[in-house]
């Protein structure tokens, strides 16, 4: 049997981290058509980044279209969409199911800055 040993992590706990770096709203569950209950198992440093092309998406709540690239993410004003839903819960489901990068880019960063170290590490998705 091989045995590797993994840092888990909980899902609130990463969405505190990504919000709290950047300062926006973020659900990781809510993410591509919204994610099942289990654990996503990534490795840190990432060798596959994978970033959205899209710098625009339809401002729509639940919209079809879903995700943009990292620095149209992290470059937009967390107040942005304050305008075009008249509740702040709508505009900050706008964030987590439409407006987001691929998780591997905010990983890489997080990374980058020093705030996850190299090795072996799950998302425990629970809700």
């Amino acid at each position: 049997m091989r045995k590797k040993q993994v840092s888990i992590v909980d899902v609130q706990e990463f969405d505190k981290l990504v919000k709290e770096t950047y300062g926006k709203p973020y659900s990781f569950q809510q993410q591509d058509g919204c994610k099942d209950r289990g654990i996503f198992y990534f490795t840190i440093p990432v060798t596959d980044l994978e970033d959205i092309d899209r710098t625009e998406i339809p401002v729509e709540l639940n919209g079809n279209i879903m995700g943009v690239s990292f620095e149209t993410w992290r470059n937009t004003p967390s107040n942005k969409f304050d305008e075009n839903f008249n509740t702040s819960w709508k505009t900050k489901l706008f964030w987590h199911r439409n407006f987001y990068p691929d998780v591997s880019m905010i990983l890489d960063n997080l990374y980058k800055r020093g705030l996850l170290e190299k090795g072996e590490y799950g998302i425990d998705i629970d809700w």
